[in-house]
């Protein structure tokens, strides 16, 4: 009779212990465009986009603030401008989530999970493999069907305003990717200093005429319920998710922490559906599930192997405490 060690019988109760949190993170993202949608207005956008973050960074600074003085002054203007970008993704996200459901805008968004290694194939002039092609226009057909709910028309403003979100994340990770000077970056003063980038676009722009309340105007209005939904979207959404992503990488894979985080459209749909009151109809439940099945499909066809060796490495290593 084969006799299992206490160690090796431990090893997946550790790895669920380090998953459960992850997927607490992608159910709280999942339920962001639900919150923004709830709070947010067409002229209150660039106020909620200042409060929300202005009210973490501090708590970000203070964290790292010792990482945050090491950064060299290359490391502070790349990051500076992956927050101008970064801003760019908020703005388009949360104006294009008050033009449609949550739930197109939770699964129109994770086309980044397609979008990205096209472009990467692309800037590497390598043919993607049959496999994704095919996840790829899984996703499309999926998209498409999914913003014709109500019978085949034109795509709504929102569903292409989050269709631009999922473009410039794609940019976003392809600079991340490519500036050296943040390749070897602490993980938390990058974001500390790209937030702060996105925050002071926001500002700027709440500052000029006709953009909208002011943050200050926005916050007078709010009552408990807008109060809720931005601490949601601040403490949960923010905070929680940027520790939870950096203590999980250390006791799991990353690629078992991004599969987890990949589940994020699903938990929109939900919150969409069963909160919301989001009525899809047949042809939106028939995108949706292509939408999934095709983001699914395509990053698991991205590196298969990769992902397998991740595994199997981050299991050994856990294994053996």
């Amino acid at each position: 009779m084969t006799v299992i060690s206490p160690a090796l019988e431990a090893a997946p109760r550790r790895a669920w212990l380090a998953d459960l949190p992850v997927l607490a993170v992608a159910v709280v993202w999942g339920g962001s465009y639900l919150a923004a949608k709830g709070i947010t207005t067409s002229h209150t956008v660039i106020a909620v986009l200042v409060l929300r973050f202005a009210l973490v960074l501090p708590v970000l600074a203070v964290a790292g603030w010792s990482r945050l003085r090491a950064l060299s002054a290359a490391q502070l203007r790349s990051a500076g401008l992956l927050g101008l970008v970064l801003g760019g993704i908020f703005l388009l996200e949360t104006y294009g989530v008050v033009h449609t459901s949550a739930t197109n805008a939770g699964l129109i968004i994770s086309l980044t999970m397609i979008f990205t290694p096209l472009a990467e194939a692309a800037v590497r002039r390598q043919a993607p493999s049959t496999g994704f092609l095919g996840a790829a226009a899984v996703s499309v057909v999926g998209v498409v069907l999914l913003t014709q709910g109500a019978g085949f028309t034109a795509p709504g403003l929102g569903d292409l305003l989050i269709l631009g979100a999922a473009l410039a994340r794609t940019l976003h990770v392809l600079l991340m990717a490519r500036i050296e000077a943040v390749q070897d970056a602490d993980a938390l003063s990058l974001t500390t200093v790209q937030l702060g980038g996105a925050v002071l676009v926001f500002a700027l722009l709440a500052a000029v005429p006709g953009t909208g309340a002011s943050p200050w105007a926005a916050a007078a209005d709010f009552g408990t319920a807008e109060w809720a939904g931005l601490a949601f979207l601040s403490v949960f959404c923010t905070l929680f998710a940027f520790f939870v992503q950096m203590w999980a990488v250390r006791r799991t894979s990353p690629s078992r922490v991004s599969l987890l985080l990949g589940t994020e459209p699903l938990w929109a749909a939900v919150a969409g559906i069963a909160i919301g009151g989001e009525y899809l109809g047949p042809l939106g439940y028939a995108g949706a599930a292509l939408v999934l099945a095709g983001t699914a499909w395509g990053r698991r066809a991205v590196a298969p192997a990769a992902w397998r060796v991740s595994e199997h490495v981050s299991g050994k290593r856990r294994s053996h405490g």
